[in-house]
């Protein structure tokens, strides 16, 4: 506890410089400051900035974690980002103290925005009461605020990746040493049905809700710019529609919205116009990355890298995203007629002591046919085999 007190108040005396020069106010002072939950790589702190001419304001400061790795892009390269998507009208949060700034002030890879008001929490987002025209135009804000980030010029942030997800998932496969032939099988059939590509774009490359702040109907910021990179914008729109963003809403944008009224807001915006069957496709390409990076973070704690229940329980949403992806990528299977109640099997009576019986493989003409969701054919019985049980 003394710890953790202790650090706390050393981050409060790092933040209170770089507020003062930005904030043109000597008196500030950091009050308040409590770490929020969430962040697989980043610490999230909200706080209040209080001075005698600057008033209190209320900041957010998002810092890699200690000893951690950024996998995307830096910090400074997300704030020519976040500029540029705001000037796209893209919702996001100010910036009061930028990269450069804080790294300076020994906050190592951070930035200070303003709080911005709205819910985060995935879950709470898919329940809230919602009219039908308040769920259409959220659809729609979500379809124009992605457009805006589309639109940004791909070469005012140069410095962001060219990132293929198939790619990332083929060599992820291969380095992760363990047999997913549902992965595979989704790798294969997404390779082969791939779409015509769209022109290079800018990708936020995690738009979904979670990494959302809706205030009722309204969009009110975009997060969680880390895995920006340069790519087919249609990913953006797949990713946004994977069932594991829904938390159990029956809308296929986000669990809140209709694909539709999200392409709606898209294409009025400037979007390029992009057929429902595509963003399918795109889905699937996402859920199976998804699985991928489950069955990643999975291994990290069973290797014991990094000891986490966190990490440990995460493992088992490989089996959903597999399920997912089998589901998109292949044809609708019939679902198989109710099995009859099995035969009750006979009671055995005790052989101890008795000469154990030889097994056999009866020939391949003796297996059914036919397979259907049971089949009813049984192999016969060979000489000096024992009866077949029924099941």
């Amino acid at each position: 506890m003394a710890d953790h007190r202790d650090r706390t108040e050393a981050l409060a005396r790092a933040l209170t410089p770089p507020l003062r020069e930005a904030l043109g106010d000597a008196g500030v002072e950091v009050s308040d400051l409590r770490r929020l939950s969430g962040g697989a790589s980043r610490e999230t702190w909200s706080f209040t900035a209080v001075g005698p001419s600057a008033g209190p304001r209320r900041l957010v400061l998002q810092r890699l974690r200690p000893g951690g790795v950024g996998t995307g892009p830096s910090m400074a390269v997300e704030d020519r980002l976040l500029a540029a998507a705001e000037a796209a009208g893209v919702p996001v949060p100010p910036v009061v103290v930028d990269a450069p700034a804080a790294e300076g002030a020994g906050l190592g890879q951070a930035r200070v925005s303003a709080h911005v008001d709205g819910e985060a929490l995935g879950p709470r987002i898919v329940r809230a009461e919602r009219t039908d025209e308040g769920r259409r135009a959220l659809g729609r804000r979500l379809g124009s605020a992605l457009a805006g980030i589309h639109a940004i010029d791909p070469e005012v942030v140069a410095d962001l990746d060219v990132v293929d997800p198939l790619g990332r998932v083929r060599d992820g496969l291969d380095l992760l040493g363990e047999q997913r032939p549902a992965l595979e099988l989704g790798l294969r059939r997404l390779e082969a049905t791939r779409p015509e590509p769209g022109p290079v774009g800018v990708v936020h490359g995690d738009y979904r809700v979670g990494n959302l702040l809706v205030d009722g109907d309204e969009l009110t910021a975009v997060l969680d710019w880390e895995l920006a990179h340069r790519g087919d914008p249609a990913e953006d729109l797949g990713w946004l529609c994977g069932r594991a963003w829904r938390f159990g809403g029956d809308r296929e944008a986000g669990g809140v919205a209709d694909l539709d009224d999200v392409l709606a807001g898209y294409v009025e915006a400037g979007g390029r116009p992009t057929s429902p069957e595509v963003v399918r496709w795109w889905t699937a390409a996402g859920t199976l990355l998804w699985g991928l990076i489950c069955a990643v973070q999975a291994r990290r704690h069973l290797d014991g890298h990094v000891r986490s229940v966190e990490l440990a329980t995460i493992g088992r949403r490989v089996c959903e995203a597999e399920h997912d992806l089998l589901e998109l990528v292949l044809d609708p299977l019939p679902r198989p007629p109710r099995a009859t109640p099995p035969t009750p099997r006979p009671r055995r009576t005790c052989t101890a002591g008795r000469p154990r019986p030889s097994w056999s493989t009866p020939s391949a003409a003796t297996w059914p046919t036919t397979w259907g969701p049971r089949s009813t054919a049984r192999p016969a019985s060979t000489p000096g085999s024992p009866p077949t049980p029924s099941r």
